[in-house]
């Protein structure tokens, strides 16, 4: 399986361009969609191809170019063969990804990882205690051969002295990679063969074949706890299972599966007792409703060591909406404390981590792992988990607004019918916290014609907080609510919200706090920090709002006081930076 972690782009310093990559993808994009994929794979392979008086490499798996792009390809693999193994291998990686539909490239996780990244999680299981002359490594989603090259490399250094030929029976013993993917696992090798590429012709012989194309999700038996190490940057992204694979990785799934937690629980698999697991992964893991499972199942057999957050994301991957952290785990450890860290994007490029404290595992480890995302958060997070109260204990819960607009596109309506009620869409929880009752934006019409009591479901008749359901870090807020009013409500005979907001109800007719309390408490500076501490994508989930600490009944009681008396949002955040940590603004 390639890997799917979109990490395309880094800003380490590279190379002047030697080749026209602009030119290449101009070229690309006038070919008809179902041709893109060959040509990439064609020019990715005549590149390798082309170093071939230089490199020990087999042959390509892909039909061959025609004479001007076979000398394109011959102009870059001059170049490149003047490189580092790593710098040639990131360039060959991009070149062949920048090529392939956009599309492709995310369907099938056709993404390659920085070596900046591919070198940090490396020390991570350096510093776990493996040894690099006597380890045993997998990367099970290797294509592109990153996280291969890196440890051969390291491999290479630590036998540094003995003869050649013996270093390379050792990797071939020792080092192994698979992916689904023929292309991705044949570029995997040949990506190795250019790094061993001195070391075999000192010994006089081809690089051994390290790849396999395999689906690595097809565990065996025989090769349970056969590895020092499991590494690498596995696929993401929601997947359906057939009945017998869903049986087998059982233990991680709740509810709809992700690939990457689908890996995480075959890492276990591999690895041995007191083995580590190194995974660059999303951080949605740590909070996700569909993760709890996977962080049980991680507490109790493979505890974390570090997690490393990359705390930028514009100008470090390409194509990214998530997130990012890199992250030791090691089996049949015991669940203490393990330290956290941030990798940060300078001028020239990513920094090595700088670890900014500890965190320990809460007492239900299903439970969202509070850890700082951003240093400045390490003591608000450190406070977040010795907060006991949650929505729940005020008497509320959160569930999503019913309404899939696509599914009811027929039951709209411009003008209002005897049988419609208002439709509440994102866009009516202004930015300034206030409910508006409006539809600007495409498709957005404001009446839904009920079909009773078909639509009975769809009807909110209860005063509510509405919240909106997708916000990203770079926003100033990430929590933005406003109290949908019962006399608005009233007036309609109930309303339809969509399910672009959440909607946090009381769960009997006397909530602890009125709902107006508990909208002036998220949208404050102090609640949107709290958050932020748990949050791992663009998404608020109503799990972790449900999750969310909160200030004790004394501090709640204040707060009802002071939206009773419509104090300014100033005197509401001043009155919970007791209950938050006055350092709370910072993490913000």
């Amino acid at each position: 399986m390639a890997n799917s972690q979109p990490t395309g782009k880094e800003q380490n310093p590279a190379p002047a361009p030697v080749f026209d990559l602009p030119g290449l993808l101009e070229l690309s994009a006038t070919m008809a969609h179902e041709h893109r994929v060959a040509f990439a794979q064609s020019f990715a392979s005549a590149v390798v191809l082309a170093l071939r008086a230089r490199s020990l490499v087999s042959a390509a798996p892909a039909a061959p170019l025609d004479l001007a792009e076979q000398r394109k390809a011959e102009t870059i693999a001059a170049a490149i063969a003047e490189l580092p193994a790593a710098e040639a291998t990131r360039i060959i990686g991009g070149v062949y990804t920048a090529l392939l539909p956009e599309s492709v490239r995310a369907r099938h996780g056709i993404f390659y990882t920085p070596p900046a990244l591919v070198e940090c999680l490396l020390d991570m299981a350096a510093e776990a205690g493996l040894d690099w002359k006597t380890a045993r490594v997998l990367d099970p989603a290797c294509g592109g051969g990153a996280f291969l090259v890196g440890v051969a490399q390291r491999m290479m250094r630590a036998l540094n002295g003995a003869d050649p030929a013996v270093i390379l029976r050792s990797l071939k013993a020792r080092l192994k990679g698979f992916d689904i993917d023929p292309f991705g696992a044949w570029l995997a090798q040949a990506m190795v063969a250019i790094a061993l590429d001195p070391i075999a012709r000192a010994a006089g012989r081809m690089a051994p074949v390290l790849t396999e194309t395999r689906d690595s999700l097809e565990l065996r038996q025989d090769e349970a706890g056969r590895w020092d190490l499991v590494v690498g940057n596995p696929p993401y992204g929601r997947v359906s299972l057939p009945p017998h694979r869903r049986a087998m990785y059982a233990r991680s799934i709740y509810g709809h599966a992700n690939l990457y937690a689908i890996f995480t629980e075959a890492a276990l698999h591999w690895v041995k007792k007191g083995g580590v697991v190194g995974f660059l992964t999303p951080p949605s893991m740590l909070s996700g409703l569909y993760y709890k499972a996977l962080r049980g199942l991680l507490a109790s057999e493979a505890p974390p060591l570090a997690v490393n957050f990359v705390s930028e994301r514009d100008g470090v991957f390409a194509d990214v909406l998530q997130e990012t952290m890199l992250a030791t785990y090691r089996k049949g450890g015991v669940a203490i404390r393990g330290t956290v860290g941030f990798i940060d994007a300078g001028q020239h490029g990513l920094k090595r981590p700088r670890r900014s404290g500890s965190f320990k595992l809460p007492e239900q480890p299903q439970s969202p792992w509070l850890l700082p995302r951003t240093p400045a958060q390490e003591h608000l997070a450190r406070r977040l988990r010795s907060m006991p109260y949650r929505l729940a204990d005020y008497g509320y819960a959160v569930s999503t607004g019913p309404l899939v607009w696509n599914r009811h596109k027929r039951q709209f309506r411009e003008n209002r019918g005897t049988t419609c009620h208002p439709v509440v869409w994102a866009e009516a929880v202004s930015s300034d916290g206030r409910f508006l009752w409006r539809s600007q934006r495409r498709n957005h019409l404001p009446w839904f014609a009920a079909e009773r009591p078909k639509d009975d479901w769809l009807i909110v008749t209860q005063p509510c907080v509405l919240l909106q359901r997708t916000t990203a870090k770079e926003q100033s807020r990430r929590l933005i609510a406003a109290v949908l009013p019962e006399e608005f409500i009233r007036q309609h005979g109930g309303v339809i919200v969509e399910n672009h907001l959440n909607m946090v109800r009381a769960r009997d007719g006397n909530p602890g706090v009125p709902p107006a309390v508990i909208a002036a408490l998220l949208n404050s500076a102090a609640a949107d920090a709290a958050f932020r501490c748990i949050n791992g994508s663009v998404a608020v989930s109503a799990f972790e709002l449900e999750e969310l600490p909160l200030p004790g009944p004394a501090a709640m009681m204040r707060l009802a006081r002071l939206v009773a008396a419509h104090a300014p949002s100033a005197a509401i955040d001043t009155s919970l930076a007791a209950a938050y940590g006055r350092d709370y603004a910072a993490a913000a």
